[in-house]
């Protein structure tokens, strides 16, 4: 999901360490510089599609300014740049498409991104193929929820969502790490993960490498390669990568209390209408 439309949507935090299969190209994102306020256009005239296209751009954000709305290259739309981001919006205002790569197709009128909800299944599946045993999970004794967050030892981000491993099983979410040695397949990176996926208490290896603590280097049959294939098969760009059990990306790091806030509000959309 683009950024813009995440800010739109009120959705969470994207914070994340960038991939980096090429040990030299190794950065980690950081927090977005304040951009100054664009300037509104004027407004154009009422029931046309441009005016759709803002009343559709608006209805995931009433303070979006678009800087342009005009003809677009596909018949059908019209084509907005929002904050330097070119969006295609269908002439009925329903339909949003953000462009490049990573782009995603919203329904403005259902508040979804058509996208997602089709990477989700395949995520969902992909994930089912990795056996429990080869997880490394912290749970509480009664969680509520669940994800699956793709990690890394290095990552500055995976690392401050470990430091609050407690704080998300207090809000009753069970986390279950896989491996994404972001610096790839063959990398230190990559041997410090094997080691930990290896150790004989994975809990306590995981704990000391993501504190920059020794693991003793060990190689045994392990899953990292799989994972590793896995996470980039299911779209992963960046770590940590936080998946609900649904398959649904919820972000980069996001604080405790605002995953159960995003995991709860999820439960709550995919409840049939009238309760169950």
């Amino acid at each position: 999901m683009k950024r813009i439309f995440l800010a739109m949507l009120g959705a969470i935090s994207l914070s994340a360490c960038a991939q980096a299969p090429d040990p030299g190209a190794a950065t980690e994102a950081a927090p977005a510089a304040s951009a100054p306020a664009p300037t509104a256009m004027e407004a154009p005239e009422a029931g046309t599609p441009e005016a759709r296209a803002i009343e559709a751009l608006r209805s995931l954000n009433p303070n979006v300014a678009p800087e342009h709305v005009g003809a677009a290259p596909i018949p059908g739309f019209r084509e907005a740049i929002v904050a330097g981001q070119v969006v295609y919006v269908s002439d009925d205002g329903r339909y949003l498409f953000v462009p490049g790569s990573g782009g995603a197709l919203f329904d403005a009128t259902a508040r979804k991104n058509l996208s997602e909800a089709a990477l989700s299944s395949a995520r969902k599946e992909l994930l089912a193929t990795i056996p429990d045993s080869e997880r490394i999970v912290f749970a509480p004794a009664n969680p509520v929820h669940t994800v699956t967050v793709f990690t890394d030892v290095e990552c500055g981000y995976c690392r401050k969502l470990h430091e609050e491993i407690e704080d998300y099983n207090a809000q009753g979410i069970a986390v279950e790490y896989l491996a994404f040695p972001r610096m790839g397949l063959g990398s230190e990176d990559y041997d410090k993960m094997v080691a930990v996926w290896c150790a004989a208490d994975r809990r306590q290896a995981l704990t000391d490498a993501k504190a920059e603590r020794a693991v003793p280097s060990r190689e045994c049959t392990n899953t990292v390669n799989m994972q590793y294939d896995i996470g980039r098969r299911v779209g992963l760009t960046g770590t940590p990568m936080i998946l609900a059990e649904d398959g649904t990306q919820l972000g980069g790091y996001v604080p405790p209390a605002a995953l159960r806030a995003a995991l709860d509000k999820l439960d709550a959309d995919a409840a049939p209408a009238g309760g169950a």
